[in-house]
């Protein structure tokens, strides 16, 4: 029975937005709320600059912007929340589409003043392709912004989602009182102090009496009045069983810098959000309940720890319990696997836990066993899919540029590929190495990792490469395949896997290369198998 329970008391979620929405400032509040810190990373004292809790990587705590996907775990009246804080930069999308493998509900954050913005759109349109729940909320209401209704509307037409508000704002920017919360059907009042920890509450059932305009004044409780009358003659009715299908999605207004709204977030979150769902393997759909534990590696992360140069598989828990010692079959290699000291997470906190359930992530320690998109089982062979791997679009040749240090640039450049950062690939006439990656800012996270993690030293030269085209010969014994190897051989390389690639200096080149090989086929996704 403890099983059964440990699963329905878990929620596992990540959260998305553009970069600036808020995203990480809410991940701090939401552990500040749970007792997980004391004091959030956004206090800043003229001595020390403390960088977000999530955000834990030297170069993030610089640029301030998050650059992966970290995961963070703490209880919340006797709930167990694992929180994956994700990107919002669209050069690092491939982790948070990765991540979103991993997650059974999402938040999405939206920036009361810019409203809805392109990254915003495509991470939810992934949401809404698998069906995932969803619970808008839209930060930063201390400052000017849109209306309230623009907002919600703006939301339905460019995310193509059907809201419901939860709770609605008394004013916005300078005249921002606070907040009705629909859902506890109380208002909560804005002082303005972000150290406080909670804002005062008061508990209005009948919206009617006169008690609101002593709280409000005459004008904003009537404001408020009207506008809950349209909310509730607009928008549908809150429905748990439509919610968890995907097909309407409540909404919550707040500011997370200033902790206000958080606590209402947080409230509604444990009481509707999903507990662990079944996922879809090639071979059949696995069930949280599944006595036997089942698995898959959603990111590997190098250097958790740079003292100790230690690779960290972050594995989630699809059925059964996963405990420490035990041995596990490693699919794709099809060899036993034990685990001796497997982590959770808190940040780039870890503690070794021996027992975690169905909705945990757990860091496995790697010494290159692993790659995305592996299972883990008790024995039964099964494979989880729609992990992506995108083809590039920015590529670059990679100098080692301290020779005496060829060594450490290798083991660099091979484990930060294992991350699923940026693909290499080696070229077949010279043996040069080019890195491709999604968005252009990754080189210089690599640049910056190399030199600080691993004491190597590169630089860049650029490559005309419009795109890398996976090579699938019909039967490679023949004259056509033959001749293509020939002609290209230039353009052609391997990728980590071993596999050809073939690197296209133009559209108009790969079009005239598919004409004249009809027996040569070219895939642009690397699905990671």
């Amino acid at each position: 029975m403890k099983f059964i329970e440990e699963i329905q008391r878990r929620r596992t979620f990540g959260i998305i937005s553009h970069p600036d929405a808020g995203k990480t400032t809410l991940t701090e509040k939401l552990l500040l709320f749970g007792g997980a810190i004391q004091e959030a990373g956004a206090v800043k004292s003229n001595k020390i600059k403390k960088g977000a809790t999530s955000d834990f990587m030297e170069i993030e705590r610089q640029r301030g912007i998050s650059v992966a996907t970290s995961v963070l775990a703490f209880e919340y009246k006797g709930i167990k929340i694992n929180i994956l804080d994700t990107p919002g930069h669209k050069d690092f999308a491939e982790d948070t589409f990765r991540t979103l493998t991993a997650v059974d509900s999402v938040i999405v954050v939206i920036d009361v003043a810019k409203g809805v913005e392109e990254q915003t759109e495509k991470l939810v349109e992934v949401c809404r392709m698998r069906n995932i729940p969803m619970i808008v909320f839209i930060n930063k209401l201390d400052r000017e912004g849109k209306d309230a209704f623009e907002l919600l509307d703006e939301i339905e037409q460019k995310l193509g989602l059907r809201v419901t508000p939860l709770s609605f704002p008394i004013g916005m920017g300078y005249d921002f009182k606070g907040i009705y919360n629909i859902w506890e059907k109380n208002v909560n009042l804005f002082s303005g102090d972000s150290r406080k920890d909670i804002e005062d509450t008061v508990e209005i059932s009948d919206l009617d009496s006169k008690e609101l305009n002593t709280i409000l004044g005459d004008d904003s409780a009537d404001t408020l009045r009207e506008e809950i009358e349209l909310v509730s003659g607009v928008y549908p009715e809150f429905d748990k069983t439509e919610y968890l299908n995907g097909d309407l999605q409540p909404v919550f207004y707040g500011s997370a810098l200033n902790n206000f709204g958080v606590r209402e977030l947080l409230d509604c979150f444990i009481e509707i959000a999903p507990t662990p769902r079944p996922k879809q393997s090639e071979e059949r759909l696995v069930k949280p309940d599944e006595e036997k534990f089942s698995g898959f590696v959603f990111k590997i992360h190098a250097n958790m720890d740079p003292n100790h140069r230690d690779r960290l598989a972050f594995v989630k828990i699809v059925s059964g319990p996963f405990k420490r010692n035990t041995p596990y079959l490693h699919v794709r290699h099809n060899k036993k696997l034990k685990f001796s000291s497997p982590n959770a997470f808190f940040a780039e906190r870890k503690e070794i836990v021996d027992i975690s359930y169905p909705g945990d992530i757990v860091g496995l320690h790697d010494t290159g066993n692993f790659k995305i998109g592996d299972t883990l089982t008790e024995g039964e062979l099964i494979n989880y899919k729609g992990i992506p791997s995108f083809s590039p679009e920015h590529f670059r040749y990679i100098n080692n540029a301290d020779p005496m240090k060829a060594k450490q640039l290798s083991k660099g450049i091979d484990q930060l590929m294992d991350e699923g950062v940026a693909q290499l690939f080696t070229l077949e006439l010279n043996g040069r190495k080019v890195i491709g990656t999604v968005g252009a800012l990754q080189y210089e996270v690599i640049q910056y990792r190399l030199e600080h993690e691993y004491g190597a030293k590169c630089t860049y030269e650029n490559l005309n490469v419009h795109k890398a085209c996976w090579v699938e010969p019909e039967d490679e014994n023949n004259e056509e395949f033959k001749e293509f190897k020939r002609v290209k051989q230039r353009y052609l390389a391997k990728d980590k896997q071993g596999q050809l690639v073939f690197l296209s200096d133009s559209s108009f080149s790969l079009q005239m290369t598919e004409q004249k090989y009809p027996t040569v086929k070219f895939r642009f996704t690397s699905e990671i198998v």
